[in-house]
């Protein structure tokens, strides 16, 4: 299979119809689940595909260690390639990975501004030209309005769109409102709320907020937790 053919088959393809095209440009996507639901494996799946598509994507790790971020990138190039025979891996790989950025941060000692400056250093004069930026490991629990009111207008002004991990302590299939409490300040910048729910073998996406609907409607895709990949549901 040549790359094309890989990010036309994508399950993604799936994710961008029901969003009618994506998150958009300047909105902020947030996928939620309690804490071992394969929230990371969906946003390196989700970056991963941005990347065959020759676009640019900074990862924003919040976690102790972002060794494990490569890891997790490698693993699921590699599941990518091998279960679609790809063709040129290898040097897909090579030209894809030129295009990403792994940033870490301790989320208590570093500001938004920080962070937003070091993103547009990045964008200055063309050295980088920012896509997607996945922010993995933000505790929503220590972070205020304002600054994820920060996050929002980064995404804004300079025109990218950006997807964020959210743990919480149920699933959200077993809260009796429509947004998780831990998200519910945040609500109004959020544009896509994704919940991961396990079930069996695999963990479903359901769409919780769709812009401005709150919608609890099913996505028809799964994570298969064994190979860390995004399937369709059939």
């Amino acid at each position: 299979m040549i790359k094309n053919e890989l990010i036309n088959r994508s399950p993604l393809r799936i994710l961008d119809q029901s969003l009618k095209g994506g998150i958009g440009k300047g909105n902020i996507g947030v996928i939620a689940a309690k804490k071992g639901m394969g929230k990371t494996a969906c946003l390196v799946h989700i970056a991963t595909d941005q990347l065959f598509q020759g676009k640019h994507v900074i990862h924003i790790s919040f976690s102790a260690n972002s060794k494990h971020i490569v890891s997790w990138y490698e693993d699921i190039f590699n599941e990518l390639s091998r279960r679609n025979h790809l063709s040129g891996a290898m040097d897909i790989h090579d030209d894809i990975i030129k295009n990403r950025i792994i940033m870490n941060f301790k989320q208590e000692e570093t500001s938004i501004f920080k962070i937003r400056k070091n993103i547009e250093v990045l964008m200055e004069n063309g050295k980088f030209s920012v896509d997607t930026v996945i922010v993995d490991g933000y505790n929503f629990n220590k972070a205020t309005v304002e600054d994820f009111k920060l996050f929002k207008q980064l995404a804004i002004d300079n025109n990218v769109e950006l997807w964020f991990s959210a743990s919480l302590k149920e699933n959200i299939s077993g809260v009796t409102q429509d947004i998780p409490e831990a998200l519910s300040p945040f609500v109004n910048d959020i544009a896509i709320l994704i919940s991961l729910e396990p079930k069996d073998e695999f963990v479903y996406f359901t769409l919780i907020k769709d812009h401005a609907n709150v919608t609890h409607s099913k996505l028809h895709l799964k994570l298969d937790p064994q190979i860390l990949l995004i399937a369709e549901e059939t």
